[in-house]
């Protein structure tokens, strides 16, 4: 979401060759194996729920025109940059590999992240259908559409080999970018756009306030994700691992060149004393 899905690798999965070095697997390397196994397994339930919750989103005729077609265009130029800019060296297990290796606080960063973006103004726009509020519906429905892809497309191209970490990092990237431009709509819709009640009841106002304040909150966190950490930190990150992959498939290669030329000048020589 905040690159932590690409940054915490969710699809990676334990190296074959390291496994098949060692003469028996750890207990350790068996209970990494099946927590992977148990994260996958949730993410495949994740996926479902984003790709329903997208569909619903996309038929309700409250998501723009604009933020329903940015996943598609966004989609065509990760493709393309995989292809012409950015193409990817390595393979499976370096493509499952974390871009952004992360502490504790990081992880706390993430949690808060989720709950800010995704479960929170879920649950508002749940409770604006429950209280017939539609300013309330349509205002965080853009943001909720986008969030939504954006996490499944993380999720999606998190272990796949074709896709470079440039490419992977430019995910979050690019729709926090639209997605900051979305809640600054949704802060004009709820602080400028819609007024209380004189006469308005405790819940009234509690619910006017809970739908500014989020607003608030969702365009700071974002703001801070990609001033402060995506743009600093995660995309740099993800640059440094690609040319540091690419030197060393060059190296290799530049190595390997002298060994094959001296192989086929001796076969050669051995085919000429044949003759």
């Amino acid at each position: 979401m905040s690159g932590a899905t690409l940054g915490v690798a969710p699809g990676a999965e334990l190296d074959q060759t390291v496994l098949s070095a060692a003469t028996k697997p750890t207990k350790k390397a068996v209970n990494q194996q099946s927590l992977i196994g148990g994260v996958m397994g949730s993410l495949r339930v994740i996926e479902l729920q984003l790709v329903a919750f997208i569909m619903v989103f996309s038929a309700s005729g409250l998501v723009p025109l604009l933020d329903l077609i940015f996943p598609a265009f966004a989609s065509v130029y990760l493709i393309a940059l995989s292809k012409l800019a950015f193409p990817s060296h390595g393979n499976a297990a370096t493509a499952s590999a974390e871009i952004f290796q992360g502490g504790r606080l990081f992880r706390l960063y993430v949690v808060v992240g989720t709950t800010v973006g995704l479960f929170l103004p879920l649950a508002y726009v749940l409770g604006g259908f429950a209280r017939g509020d539609d300013h309330a519906v349509r205002s965080a429905t853009p943001h909720l559409f986008l969030l939504s892809c954006q996490i499944l497309t993380e999720n999606l191209i998190s272990g796949l080999s074709l896709f470079s970490p440039p490419v992977r990092a430019l995910v979050p990237l690019l729709y926090t970018v639209r997605r900051i431009f979305v809640t600054i709509d949704w802060m004009t819709d709820v602080w400028f756009d819609k007024t209380l009640e004189a006469n308005a009841q405790l819940k009234d106002v509690v619910w006017f306030w809970f739908g500014r304040s989020l607003a608030a909150v969702n365009l700071l966190y974002f703001s801070v994700n990609l001033f402060g950490f995506l743009i600093p930190r995660f995309l740099p990150r993800a640059f440094e691992r690609y040319f540091r992959e690419r030197d060393e498939i060059h190296g290799k290669m530049a190595e390997d060149k002298p060994r094959v030329a001296a192989a086929a000048n001796k076969s050669q020589r051995s085919d000429k004393k044949s003759d």
